[in-house]
């Protein structure tokens, strides 16, 4: 059984969805180590929360009182604010969410490289099943069949676009802004592009994990190490914090005013310009409490989310579309493999029987020169091969249409014959 508990950002509180985002490698941890579960398959992002799981039944419960003691979150919360899908819908709505169909910004194209990224995590785990993996796969390839018989990404909308939009009323001239930007993930090139985009050239680079000046070479950028941390967000005048951290980095202690007579590298004190902060952390990278201060403004995610705009409804209704059809034909693959131990038992009876009977025909036929034996041995292959094909054939066909266990007791009253389980 497949297994999918989402929590997102339309049913889920954001400091609940930030509780769990800051706990994924220790609720990851736990879910592994969990007898209950084949596999496991962990996606956090600034928007949602997921585990995809396979197990031999529903352990949807059982999933979230773990999450719930991990996460230090009472149940009762998470029971309210998840959502659980089973088989073929949390099939659908993977291939939703990686096609960017639920997403703040409907057709944000970030989340396509997370649900990647979230599989290559479980796989470097080992915490992957056969299922799981052609499950993540088909995602991957449904996202990008949304991608290119649609325009749901043309317009290029994303959190990142949507946030520096929201602020072009605080930032007139985006050539003149100086900006600071915090982290170098994921989140970090896209916010780059949709800088430079708008003609933004003044543009420098802080890394909390060190890789600033690295960063900046590859991207043409001006590093900041933690030196010089302080000077530059009081210089700034747009910052932006898109790093991957369970703690606030950016605090009301680093925008506070100093001491009269001093600053962080002159000694000096001088007046600190309006500055428009922009957090796409999540959990967040800049603590609510830096608007006490004058002069700052704080955009987070639950702001950019709340002006997220109405989709272009035709779209979206052919991206869906895309990807009903694609969890349906997942769900008639995986019925159709149900079948294979059917399949592996009447082969193996009828291969049996034609082994059985070319042995015979050998110790019949010492006489016989070789290429007679092997004329007929081919011939005895291919009469066997036809046989089988029409019932092959209709077995799959039952498998894809959900009735398998027709195909199962067919073999059993034709033949006696009854097929293995699968693991």
């Amino acid at each position: 059984m497949l297994l999918c508990l989402s929590f997102d950002h339309r049913g889920c509180s954001f400091p609940l969805l930030e509780r769990l985002t800051a706990r994924t490698p220790e609720i990851t941890e736990a879910l592994t180590a969990s007898n209950d579960l084949d596999g496991v398959v962990v996606l956090s992002t600034c928007n949602r929360f997921e585990v995809y799981a396979q197990a031999g039944r529903d352990t949807s419960e059982a999933m979230v009182e773990l999450i719930s003691q991990v996460a230090g979150v009472p149940v009762s919360s998470l029971s309210m604010a998840v959502d659980v899908e089973l088989d073929h819908r949390a099939a659908e709505h993977l291939f939703a969410v990686a096609s960017g169909l639920k997403s703040a910004v409907v057709g944000e194209e970030e989340i396509a490289g997370q649900v990647r990224r979230a599989h290559v995590d479980a796989r470097e785990r080992g915490t992957v099943t056969h299922h799981l993996e052609r499950l993540f796969q088909t995602a991957t390839r449904t996202s990008r069949t949304v991608k290119h018989r649609t325009e749901i990404h043309s317009q290029g909308r994303s959190l990142v676009r949507l946030a520096l939009r929201l602020a072009e009323s605080r930032v007139p001239v985006w050539q003149d802004a100086r900006v600071l930007l915090i982290g170098t993930g994921a989140y970090a090139g896209a916010t780059i592009a949709a800088l430079r985009s708008r003609g933004a050239e003044r543009i420098s680079v802080h890394s909390p994990s060190g890789r600033a000046a690295a960063y900046a070479e590859r991207h043409d950028l001006t590093p900041v190490d933690p030196a010089e941390l302080r000077s530059a967000l009081d210089a700034a005048d747009v910052i932006i914090a898109c790093s991957r951290t369970e703690e606030p980095l950016l605090t009301e202690a680093d925008f506070a005013p100093l001491e009269p007579g001093a600053t962080a590298t002159t000694g000096i004190s001088r007046p600190v310009s309006p500055r428009l902060l922009i957090d796409l952390g999540m959990p967040r990278n800049i603590d609510p409490a830096v608007t006490r201060i004058d002069g700052i403004e704080l955009l987070d995610l639950e702001t950019v989310a709340r002006h997220a705009p109405v989709t272009e409804l035709g779209t979206e209704h052919e991206a869906l579309e895309i990807v009903h059809d694609a969890a349906v034909e997942f769900g008639a693959s995986q019925a159709e493999r149900d079948t294979l131990p059917v399949l592996l038992a009447l082969r193996g009876h009828v291969n049996a029987i034609l082994e059985d009977e070319l042995c015979r025909a050998r110790r019949a036929g010492d006489d016989e020169d070789d290429a007679t034996a092997a004329d007929v041995e081919a011939a005895l292959r291919r009469l066997t091969g036809r046989l089988l094909h029409a019932p092959t054939t209709r077995i799959r066909s039952l498998g894809r249409e959900g009735r398998a266990s027709e195909a199962s007791e067919a073999l059993s009253a034709l033949f006696g014959l009854e097929s293995a389980e699968r693991s």
